[in-house]
């Protein structure tokens, strides 16, 4: 049986630049997702204003950050005048994913994403990854992938993208089950291993991954809610959202 194919096939997986070190981390984790799809990396800088000749340091040395986190990587720098939140979902409607940079919440009172994600997560016609730097400088991916199961139309497409970036970035996919009809809620008291058949995987095998959440996907109700969510309440994947996330638009 040939190998799932990753969804949502564009022409590019764009990542949105600014000189920022939280953008350079979401270059790197950008260029790991450009080379598995086989997609050129589009790296965007969005300036308010034309420059004229004044030379472009931030496209260089993400290009060079690109590079070096995967040696094989294609990539295209683009310069262009605009706001970043209308520049990323005009690239939206041709790319395989849009991948941004995040830097880490201090507080509580601070919005729970930035502009140009609420922007992404309001109008983007693809996944909108959103890479969390930590206040050491390092990105927030490094812990288990979660993604909640539900009834919802298109969740399997949410999932599929999960099992994807598991693949990818060799981590373990934790699955929260709150569909209404589960085994799962069906018998609250029994602990489940779900071990698919035939994948030569044994119960209660470590994975060597961190327990922490690295990055949580979310299908469109979670994104939809993101832009306007203040002070999180309870939520299945544990840590969201101060983790990264990927953002599966309805």
């Amino acid at each position: 049986m040939p190998a799932a194919t990753p969804p949502d096939q564009g022409h590019a997986v764009v990542v949105g630049v600014d000189g920022s070190h939280a953008a350079l981390n979401a270059v790197r984790w950008a260029a790991a997702e450009a080379v598995d799809r086989d997609l050129p990396l589009r790296i965007v800088h969005a300036v308010p204003r034309d420059p004229g000749g004044t030379a472009d340091a931030v496209l260089p040395e993400a290009q060079d950050v690109a590079m070096i986190a995967a040696e094989s990587v294609r990539v295209q720098c683009v310069r262009t005048i605009g706001r970043p939140e209308d520049v990323l979902v005009r690239e939206s409607q041709r790319a395989a994913m849009v991948c941004i940079g995040a830097r880490p919440r201090h507080a509580m009172i601070e919005p729970v994403i930035g502009a140009v994600a609420a922007a992404l997560a309001r109008g983007a016609a693809c996944p909108v990854a959103v890479i969390r730097t930590r206040s050491d400088g390092t990105a927030h991916t490094d812990g288990v992938i979660s993604v909640v199961l539900t009834d919802d139309v298109g969740n399997d497409d949410v999932v599929h993208l999960a099992m994807h970036e598991g693949r990818l970035r060799g981590r373990a996919v934790r699955q929260i089950d709150r569909r209404a009809d589960s085994w799962v809620r069906r018998f609250p008291d029994v602990r489940v291993e779900t071990v698919a058949a035939g994948s030569g995987h044994q119960y209660g095998r470590d994975t060597g991954a961190h327990d922490d959440v690295g990055l949580a996907v979310v299908g469109p109700a979670d994104a939809d809610a993101l832009p306007t969510l203040a002070m999180p309440t309870c939520h299945p994947i544990l840590g969201y959202p101060d983790c990264s996330l990927l953002l599966v638009p309805r």
